[in-house]
């Protein structure tokens, strides 16, 4: 069979070229580090990029390829560059299996994630978090942002490949990566980071109700906390009940509740609080963040139609007892117009009324002394009769 040595992998394929393994037992890196001060390599066993995928292609041929790991983990961009072309390989037909001898941390994990079947020891650990960056030097706000803006696009990456693996949702696998989480080769089994154990030992079965109310645990229900429900990733059973009263082998589990599971498996209780946990939060953050887009939102349409208002509508209406939306103000506004129009029609009415007005004539009337009222140009001709009368003149 031949083989390709690296000081800490090697690579072996069958002549037939049918099946192939590669032994990773090192940190993951692009290049060899380098000793700042003497410029001479740093001692260690590290998988560098170009020579694993200059290695990888030779097994591209192969039906089987088995990975054996033991890895600390290393550069992400790496590991996520290695993942993407086994699961290259993987969707042309080669069949991928990874054992972990070891561990499988960080970008280890991310390289096994990428194999269909996943064997580990019990004594095997595997480790997810959150991306670091180590950063020299002085910074402003704007790059150290940006530096944290990177490590988001990679978190979000590294949640896919992981989400892909196990079937739980990217929320839930972000909080693990927030909180560092380790698992035993047992831990990574239950929560589908890996498919089987080397030793005899039965897997845990979990999935939700229908309702999603309640897990169903090795074949018996255990029913959660008011107000929580069982995360959207978790496979859920297609029976009413999906439960039976016996379980044979594995973990005979009697609790009928998380307090009482809790009692039985404390490690198991505290996991699946703290994955149910996970997504309750995820979703009581997303309805905070839509209930304040909605409130920007209706405040931004208040001030869009605000100038044609009285500012105490205005303010009503965006803080008041009764704060309504741009429309409803609107109506309130006409309602407020209609009542104080009838008003000061009425008293217009009144006004008009007690005046007298309503007595004045446009043509002479008679007064109740019997004499007729004359118009202006009457009254002149006749002064002007009565001054030419003075002098004995009269108009002729």
């Amino acid at each position: 069979m031949p083989e390709i040595k690296r000081k800490c992998y090697a690579l072996a394929y069958e002549e037939s070229r049918d099946s192939a393994e590669i032994t990773m037992y090192g940190d993951i890196v692009e290049t060899k580090p380098v000793n700042w001060w003497t410029g001479e390599e740093c001692p260690g066993d590290f998988i560098v990029q170009s020579e694993f995928l200059e290695d990888l292609n030779a097994a591209a041929g192969c039906k089987k390829l088995t990975i054996r790991m033991n890895s600390l983990g290393g550069d992400a961009g790496v590991s996520i560059l290695i993942h993407n072309r086994l699961r290259e390989l993987a969707e042309n037909g080669t069949e991928l299996n990874c054992i972990v001898d070891g561990a499988a941390m960080s970008g280890g994990s991310l390289i096994m994630c990428a194999c269909d079947n996943i064997t580990v020891n019990p004594s095997s650990l595997i480790m997810i978090h959150k991306c670091w960056t180590t950063l020299f030097g002085a910074y402003n706000a704007d790059e150290l942002r940006q530096a944290a803006k990177s490590n988001d696009a990679y978190d979000k990456a590294q949640a896919s490949i992981y989400s892909r693996k196990t079937g739980l949702s990217e929320t839930v696998i972000t909080h693990m990566m927030a909180d560092t989480t380790y698992m035993t080769g047992k831990e990574a089994v239950e929560k589908g980071f890996a498919d089987s154990l080397t030793e005899n030992a039965e897997p845990l079965s979990i999935a939700a109700s229908a309702d999603r109310r309640s897990l169903v645990i090795c074949g018996r229900t255990v029913h959660l906390p008011k107000g929580m429900t069982a995360p959207e990733g978790m496979p859920a059973v297609t029976s009413p009940t999906g439960v039976t009263d016996t379980h044979k082998g594995g973990n005979n589990l009697m609790a009928k509740n998380l307090e009482e599971l809790r009692k039985e498996n404390r490690e198991l209780a505290d996991a699946v609080e703290r994955e149910i946990r996970a997504e309750c939060e995820a979703e009581h953050e997303t309805a905070v963040k839509e209930a304040a887009k909605a409130e920007r939102d209706r405040l931004a349409e208040i001030d869009s139609v605000a100038a044609q208002f009285d500012s105490e509508i205005v303010y009503a209406a965006k803080y008041g007892d009764k704060s309504c939306s741009a429309q409803d103000m609107c109506f309130r506004a006409a309602q407020e117009a209609s009542k104080k129009g009838a008003s000061i029609f009425e008293s217009m009415k009144a006004d008009y009324a007690s005046s007298g007005m309503g007595q004045v004539s446009a043509v002479p009337q008679e007064l109740e002394s019997g004499n007729v009222v004359k118009t202006p140009a009457e009254m002149l001709a006749e002064a002007r009769r009565n001054v030419q009368s003075l002098f004995g003149k009269e108009d002729k």
